[in-house]
């Protein structure tokens, strides 16, 4: 049963109509004191509840009545309706325990979705102990194909994905670049009941605060000066699967703003056409960064993070699954065989080792750009501690102390150009923005250096 706590009697109505249809038993209430009767009797299976009981709308009375079922029933999850003004209180009962808020007025597809999502995180499938399940079962019972490794950490991680893939829960996944956060959105995407609907991966980093209106929610012919034709926006294109949304925390916060209407709405409007359009979609975001840091400091909305982080995925960096390294090397290695038509090639066992001790600070990313260098570099069939030496010795540690230029023949200009980067990084402590501007360069070009040259943003 679904209780339902609402002093309004049509709101009461108008959901627990709602509800029955959905297959799904409810029960309303007006006051806070019929609603801790009824959990303290029988507790329902989730609590769908108003903010407000009183001529004061404040929303005091609402957190109180959210603190006192928890007491009564911890696990009981708890999802709040709030009006868009009212947000930031909603926020606050996110932190007291509340599962979820919806915002008034709500649409029936969206609050449903909503109910099934968190009916299913709280209730699992009691079939399958997932924390027992190893690497090979999880590969029976899973599609986790690209995902190398059998370090604990990682099939936590495994584990995680495939019970909330099911849902359409918003996953956050949080980690160091290069170690992966692409493949688990896939994973979650490939793993779910939109499977067979869109992928739609979008690097949000890449598109300036000017563009982010016509590449999210695309445009129509002349609505500004340069839109020679209509543009599909990455929503729509994602409308029905999944749209990933990368490097989350290089938002500026008036996209945050725009961002969030969407995610909370789930409507758009197409720039130069004023008719809102629904969307279907799930959400996954990544980041590098420490949001909970950034909404400390006021550079990430609270409401904003709190609405994309109902499922937080933290991938650890290689260094803390040192095991796993061989299986990646070896992974590699059998790509660039079909890639070069070497079916001799190999690594040898204390080239692994070697490669075992070695810090790799942009994780798996530098690890295959690393064995391909040292692949067609050396030449050999089997490769030794020295073929990879050779190349990561390559790598930005020739800069000078003296600023000078090197001696010509000594270094590359790609070699050269990643030293610069690197150093202008240093010196901005890792401001994207400010590195961009110094080095001349837009954020997306930025970025697509930052990426051929394997430099972990957050390099130093």
């Amino acid at each position: 049963m679904i209780l339902i706590v609402d002093d309004d009697v049509a709101v009461r109505t108008s959901l627990g109509l709602l509800l029955k249809q959905a297959g799904y038993p409810a029960r309303g209430v007006a006051t806070p004191e019929e609603a801790l009767q009824v959990v303290q009797a029988a507790p329902p299976r989730l609590v769908l509840m108003d903010m407000n009981f009183s001529l004061d709308t404040s929303g005091q009375d609402g957190l109180a009545l959210l603190g006192q079922v928890k007491r009564l029933a911890p696990a009981l999850p708890v999802v709040l309706i709030t009006g868009w003004g009212s947000i930031a209180l909603a926020v606050e009962g996110m932190k007291a325990g509340a599962a979820e808020f919806v915002t008034k007025p709500w649409h029936n597809d969206s609050l449903l979705q909503t109910i099934r999502t968190v009916l299913s995180l709280h209730e699992p499938e009691p079939e399958t102990d997932l924390g027992t399940l190893s690497r090979r079962q999880l590969d029976k019972q899973y599609n986790f194909q690209g995902i190398v490794g059998q370090n604990a950490q990682l099939l936590h991680v495994l584990r995680n994905v495939g019970q909330v893939a099911a849902t359409d829960a918003s996953v956050l996944i949080e980690g160091e670049s290069g170690t992966g956060k692409e493949l688990i959105a896939e994973a979650v995407h490939q793993n779910s009941q939109r499977r067979r609907q869109p992928f739609v991966k979008v690097n949000l980093g890449g598109i300036s605060a000017s563009l982010f209106e016509s590449e999210m929610f695309g445009h129509r012919r002349g609505a500004f000066t340069d839109a020679k034709t209509d543009r599909v926006g990455r929503f729509e294109l994602a409308n029905g699967g999944t749209i990933f949304l990368d490097e989350v925390g290089e938002l500026d916060v008036g996209s945050q703003v725009k961002l969030l209407r969407v995610l909370q709405d789930r409507t758009y409007e197409v720039l130069g056409d004023s008719k809102p359009r629904r969307l279907d979609i799930r959400v996954i975001c990544a980041t590098n960064r420490n949001l909970a840091d950034m909404v400390q400091q006021g550079r990430f909305r609270e409401d904003l993070f709190y609405r994309i982080n109902l499922i937080t995925v933290r991938l650890p960096a290689l260094r803390e699954r040192p095991q796993d390294i061989p299986l990646l090397v070896q992974h590699f290695v059998d790509s660039l065989r079909a890639t070069y038509n070497r079916p001799a090639l190999k690594v040898g066992t204390r080239a692994l080792h070697w490669l075992q001790e070695q810090p790799l600070p942009g994780n798996i990313r530098e690890l295959k750009n690393l064995v391909e260098r040292a692949v067609l570099v050396s030449g050999k069939d089997e490769l030794g501690p020295e073929d990879f030496q050779a190349q990561f010795q390559r790598q930005p540690a020739r800069s000078t102390e003296t600023g000078e230029l090197p001696e010509p023949g000594t270094v590359t200009l790609d070699e050269l150009e990643a030293q610069m980067i690197r150093r202008t990084l240093e010196h901005y402590g890792g401001n994207i923005s400010r590195v961009a501007k110094a080095l001349g360069l837009s954020r997306g070009a930025l970025y697509r250096r930052l990426e051929k040259y394997a430099i972990p943003f957050d390099a130093e």
